[in-house]
């Protein structure tokens, strides 16, 4: 678990969305620090995809303070993983290609530099797009339910390789419905419905000690089957 003393690395306050009339986004405030794993949980439109979509600013908020990782097709793996840092970051391409190796080496996909996209399964092209994320040296990882357009054999591979890059001290933000992965990998869990956070603590306190009634009802359906 993180001490207090550590960097604050991403503060939301008072977030709201709206479309229209209908609030998405009521008044989410909530920080994390450096090198932390948060995961959002919670029924479905209850707003986590909708706020993690405002952090990044593919939404706009209404009001408050604060990727889809498509790759290349016509690269392969390790050009993939080089074009952004050549191109944003300004690296050379030695510097660029040992940066990717390196992240390639970590998400298990080495063997398969020379492979174009269409040549990998889904998760393989998954492992990829996260080695290319974090070859761009970002403050906070934000992944949007990362495993749900996965076929089921898919997703152990995905959530074992977000698993190792937890341990790195990588800063993550992750919308997922694998409770058991949520409990095994965070340092915050927070449980979102109807557009607030419910209920915020730890893994233990959420899954083990959970004090609303929405939280307990919600993974009381998850309790026999992943926990």
């Amino acid at each position: 678990m993180n001490n207090n003393n550590e960097e604050n690395i991403l503060q939301v306050q008072h977030l709201q969305k709206k479309y229209g009339d209908h609030t998405v986004l009521k008044d989410i405030s909530f920080n994390i620090n450096k090198g932390e794993v948060m995961t959002i949980i919670g029924p479905s439109g209850g707003g986590k995809s909708t706020m993690l979509r405002c952090i990044n600013l593919l939404e706009e908020p209404s009001n408050g303070k604060f990727q889809q990782f498509n790759l290349f097709n016509n690269k392969n793996v390790l050009q993939n993983c080089m074009i952004g840092q050549e191109m944003v970051l300004g690296r050379s391409k030695e510097e660029a290609k040992k940066v990717a190796i390196e992240n390639l080496k970590k998400v298990g996909m080495y063997p398969f530099l020379t492979a174009k996209p269409h040549q990998l399964s889904g998760g393989q092209q998954q492992r990829v797009a996260i080695a290319r994320a974090i070859s761009m040296d970002p403050e906070v990882l934000l992944f949007d339910e990362p495993t749900s357009a996965l076929d089921p054999e898919m997703v152990g591979e995905v959530l074992n390789t977000m698993q190792l890059l937890a341990k790195t001290g990588l800063t993550m933000v992750i919308v997922t419905h694998e409770m058991g992965f949520a409990r095994d990998v965070s340092d915050q869990v927070v449980f979102m419905s109807d557009g607030v956070i419910t209920e915020q603590g730890t893994p233990q306190q959420i899954f083990n000690d959970p004090q609303e009634e929405k939280t307990k009802k919600f993974l009381r359906n998850f309790r026999n089957n992943e926990l």
